[in-house]
């Protein structure tokens, strides 16, 4: 019995510090987020009780904060929508493709992951020279036939023409179409060799063998990929920021965006909390939307 006293206090030592960083880096922050919420704080001083009038003003269309808040859930979750639609399967495509032990495997991997470990920074620089007015995609465009000469300049980035938008997703659905693909090879890779070469007995191709033994086998992972697209497009802010640069913008708003915006600009920690907390609501709501789903269908 003593012995086993001791197990249970030396395990609780061992994972102390875990738990204390657990609660100081993500349930302080939140917790601090949820009760900021209710009052009107300016980051510093006094701090004015407000209740629920936080988030009436994001959902209270007499106010400029409900069309922002507004917009940018509707633009996160088109992203979320690209992303599971656009980017996983490419990434599911790749992953397979490399899972068959291609000539230049290591290669491929490899040159396909390198986006993920670039500098947001420095990607969000290379695709502002891309999508310049000068830069190389109006250029290829001109190439190809699409733009003529004496055609002006597709503007990309300039607000009021409903490309700004895209102009933020493209980059981000490059950049983490690796991340999602090492995962998803990692899970073709576990397949066990002996249900590939039973079903290439039986007579199924290369795209049977995919669909009806390797994809079902690895359902846990692509809902660990959905989960990780979804959630991370709604928490998206770094690429947005530096491509639309400013952060007011309506065309490429996003949750984060307007958060900093009340934040930082206008100094309204109240409501910045208030969409902090509606964040993380959102994030949760659609991971467990999404484990249901999948677990369902197994």
């Amino acid at each position: 019995m003593k012995s086993k006293k001791y197990d249970g206090v030396t395990i609780f030592l061992f994972l102390l510090p875990a738990l204390l960083l657990f609660v100081g880096i993500l349930i302080a922050p939140m917790a601090s987020s949820a009760i900021n919420s209710f009052y009107q704080y300016k980051g510093f001083g006094q701090k004015t009780w407000l209740g629920w009038d936080n988030y009436k003003r994001l959902f209270d269309k007499d106010f400029p904060a409900y069309i922002q808040f507004k917009d940018s859930v509707v633009h996160a979750l088109l992203l979320a929508a690209f992303s599971v639609f656009i980017q996983l399967p490419l990434a599911l495509g790749l992953a397979l493709l490399l899972g068959r032990g291609i000539k230049g495997e290591r290669f491929f991997l490899s040159v396909n992951f390198l986006p993920v470990l670039i500098s947001t920074v420095v990607i969000g620089q290379l695709w502002l020279k891309i999508f310049d007015p000068r830069g190389l995609l109006n250029s290829l465009l001109r190439l190809v036939g699409y733009l003529k000469e004496g055609d002006d300049n597709i503007q990309w980035l300039a607000e009021g023409q409903g490309k700004l938008l895209y102009s933020c997703f493209i980059p981000m659905l490059w950049q983490y179409v690796g991340y999602h693909m090492l995962l998803m090879y990692a899970g073709v890779k576990s397949v066990p060799t002996e249900l590939r070469e039973a079903a290439k007995i039986d007579g199924a191709t290369d795209w049977q063998v995919d669909r009806f033994v390797v994809i079902p086998s690895m359902k846990q992972i692509v809902k660990v990929s959905v989960i990780f697209a979804v959630t991370g497009s709604l928490k998206s802010y770094d690429l947005i920021r530096i491509i639309a640069m400013n952060l007011s913008t309506k065309d490429a708003s996003v949750p984060s965006t307007i958060l900093m915006d009340y934040m930082t600009l206008r100094g309204e920690y109240g409501v910045a909390s208030a969409v902090a907390v509606l964040l993380i609501l959102l994030c949760f709501f659609f991971a467990i939307l999404i484990s249901t789903i999948f677990k369902e269908r197994d």
